[in-house]
């Protein structure tokens, strides 16, 4: 049996009890960085054989861990932080397994863009999940069409890029369109910054940014 384990965002204590129960129960935990799982097992005083699982490796190993798990061993896949197969490592193995029928089991949990949609004061009742934007082949593609989507859209962005991502989305959007960039999520430096594209742009121009970044922007109206 698989499961999908959410892992904390920033906050180690953002995690269920179950979640926790799995984790102590597993014959093996795949992890996106063991060093930086590790942190959050001694945390919690796990103790069981881990295995990285990754972008770079998952599709030469995905063969392997469904015959272990066809042999009878159970195994949690968890990531750096959030849950399973958002913008992380999970699709592919989870394919797999309900081809070869291993039953998999996701539980619920920490996700970056939930308590950014919803603090955002932007509307949540229909969103377009668009993760991460392509760095070059079909940007400007995607962005042209996403100037025409009337739901509210999330995006996730690292620290490096988001000025220049802010710049785009005043370019084919509109300056004045209304956004909310959330950062370092549930972190002792947590900030929500709201406000126009060219206002929250402008601010993130005139300072350092770090840490894990969701973008919230309205649709248009």
């Amino acid at each position: 049996m698989l499961y999908l384990v959410p892992t904390p965002i920033g906050n180690l204590k953002d995690i269920t009890l179950r979640a926790i129960e799995i984790l102590q129960s597993v014959d093996v935990i795949l992890c996106e960085d063991t060093r930086t799982s590790s942190k959050l097992l001694q945390h919690y005083h796990i103790q069981k054989p881990v295995s990285p699982y990754h972008q770079h490796n998952e599709h030469k190993i995905v063969s392997h861990i469904v015959d272990q798990l066809k042999a009878g061993k159970t195994m949690a896949l968890i990531t750096d932080a959030g849950t399973p197969g958002i913008s992380d490592p999970a699709f592919l193995l989870v394919r797999e397994c309900i081809k070869e029928d291993v039953k998999v089991e996701t539980l619920p949990g920490a996700t970056a863009f939930v308590p950014a949609l919803v603090n955002s004061g932007i509307p949540a009742n229909r969103f377009v999940f668009e993760g991460f934007l392509p760095l070059k082949k079909g940007r400007q593609t995607l962005l042209k069409q996403l100037a025409e989507e009337e739901r509210t859209m999330i995006f996730y962005e690292s620290p490096m890029r988001l000025v220049k991502t802010l710049e785009e989305l005043i370019q084919y959007f509109s300056a004045d369109r209304i956004c909310s960039v959330t950062r370092e999520l549930t972190k002792l430096f947590e900030e929500n910054k709201r406000g126009t594209l060219h206002e929250v742009c402008e601010y993130f121009k005139s300072k350092g940014v770090k840490g894990e970044i969701v973008i919230i922007v309205q649709g248009k109206e």
